[in-house]
Formats: structure tokens, sequence, C-alpha cells
């Protein structure tokens, strides 16, 4: 029959089920986790003739994208005496061990092609980030704000303001009994805290407070915020069609309250793509199958 041999429509059934199962992970990527939110950088530059902060400095950046692969977040110190450099990376809690690593692999050239050489650098990714200091740099307070962004479309009057206050209540609780991260969704609401990893679950709930409280004052009936503070942040996200699915290495890991909820909605969500696809494979089949018949007929007359 030539082209419609056995071999050749069962190569084609392949080709296009091997093609549904790659058009499926793409409808559901997630969101870039290395995307940039924002950069800190000293304003002095330190002095080295002899290179031995730089020799620091790359000892420290080594360690910590080692130790990504296995911990999210660590703090070490490299060099000694006055050219002591410390410095940490945190991930975001819901992220893998891979997607930890992914990020903070990173974020080494990021901060020297972003700050240079400065005495002080920090820099913050979707999912993770890495700061660094030299001995003797001036402490800030863990409630200094770093950073904010708010979304430029406001729903006020909407009832939104209550619903993401309510769900910023449960977010306090949650990200102490969560022993410092915590994310939820209420009535459309999405939202996301972490502290610094050092910081107690006290120390953690307070600085928690103080960044939801920002969030109100600064964004308002704003859709969206972030608010960076020294050791902790929060972010929110208004969704009128429904919180959507994070990352499925985020929401095997997450400490969600909804993490259930929405991975159940999403397997039938993958469940019904898959059927849907196979169906549709399995008419062009028969289709197929049907095509040679009539050639095979055609062929005997």
């Amino acid at each position: 029959m030539g082209l419609l041999s056995k071999p050749f429509i069962f190569f084609l059934y392949l080709l296009l089920f091997s093609n549904l199962e790659l058009i499926i992970p793409v409808a559901e990527s997630a969101t870039d986790m290395t995307s940039m939110v924002y950069k800190g950088c000293a304003k002095q530059t330190f002095s080295d003739p002899t290179g031995v902060y730089s020799q620091s400095l790359s000892a420290l950046f080594g360690s910590l994208v080692q130790q990504s692969t296995k911990a999210k977040f660590f703090k070490t110190n490299s060099g000694s005496g006055q050219t002591t450099i410390s410095g940490l990376f945190q991930c975001r809690g819901d992220l893998s061990n891979s997607d930890c690593y992914s990020c903070v692999s990173k974020l080494p050239q990021m901060v020297d092609s972003l700050c240079g050489k400065t005495i002080a650098a920090r820099v913050q990714l979707i999912g993770c980030y890495m700061l660094y200091e030299i001995s003797g740099f001036a402490q800030i307070s863990g409630m200094e704000m770093l950073y904010k962004t708010c979304g430029g479309t406001n729903i006020a009057g909407s009832g939104f303001e209550e619903r993401r206050d309510t769900a910023f209540t449960v977010l306090e609780n949650g990200v102490v009994s969560g022993h410092g991260f915590y994310t939820t969704n209420y009535q459309q609401v999405y939202v996301l805290g972490q502290c610094q990893g050092d910081v107690g679950d006290s120390d953690c709930g307070e600085c928690m407070k103080s960044a939801v409280q920002r969030a109100q004052v600064e964004c308002g009936s704003s859709i969206s915020g972030q608010i960076y503070l020294h050791k902790c942040f929060v972010s929110y996200s208004y969704y009128p069609n429904g919180v959507p699915r994070r990352s499925s290495s985020s929401s095997s890991q997450s400490s969600s309250s909804s993490s259930s909820s929405s991975s159940g909605s999403n397997t039938g969500k993958t469940v019904a793509i898959i059927l849907g696809g196979a169906a549709g494979v399995g008419f062009l089949v028969i289709f197929l199958l049907f095509a040679r018949n009539l050639m095979k007929k055609h062929d005997d007359y």
C-alpha cells in the first residue's frame, strides 16, 4: 500500500504521542525563578592590590553554590582578620534542591557584573538571593525595608482588601508554625512569606507582621505587591480567575494549606489533556487504517 504501511502508521502514532508529552510540560511551565527582583550594592569599593579580597570572595561564592545542592539556606565566612568576608544564600522554601542550585549558581556572576568589587552586595532573584559583606560593614535593622513593588492596577471597593488581609492573618500565623516559610491562598488571593534562615520563630513572626503592615500601607488596594525587609519578605497577588498552579517541584515541598486542592485540580487538567490528546491520536490512527483499507480495495479492482 506504499506510505500507509503498518510500520509507518505505528511510527506516526509514536511521533504524535511523544510530541503530546512534550507539549504538556510547556503548557504548565512555571515562573522563571532566576528572574531578578532587585540589587543592592554598597557605594564603597575595596582596594585589592594583592588580590586577597578577590580570592576570599571567590572561595565564598564557591562554598555557597556547593551548599545549595543540599540546603536552602547557608551562611559562612571566608578569609581571616580584616579580610574576612561573610555571606549567605537562601532559596524559597518551596524549591527543590535542584531548582535551588540552578537559582543560586547564577548569582555569583550576577553579583560581580551588577555590583563589581563593592564592600557589600545583595542580589535578589524570584527564587533565591545571595549577599556578602566585608568585615566591619555597618549593620542594619532586620526590619529595614530594602525594596518594594506594587501592582499598577487598583481594585478598591470590591472587598479585595478584606480578603487580602484575611490571607495575611493566616500567613502571619503560618510562617511561625512553618518555621520561616509559608504560602497559601484565600478567595483568589495568593500570599507567600519567608524569613531569613537564621531568624528564630518569634523574631520571624515580628518581621512578618512588619512586612504585612508595610504591604497594606505601601500598596493599598493594588492587585499585587512585594515587600522585602532585611530579614524577611512577603508577596501577594490577586487572581480574579483563580490562583494558577505553582511549579510541580514547588508544590511538592510547599507548606501551603491549599496545596492538596490545587494539586487535585491540576491533576485533573493534566489527565484531561492526556485523555483528549490520546483520543485525538486514536481517531487519527483509525482514519489512517480506514484509508488503507479503501486503497487496498481499490488496488484489488
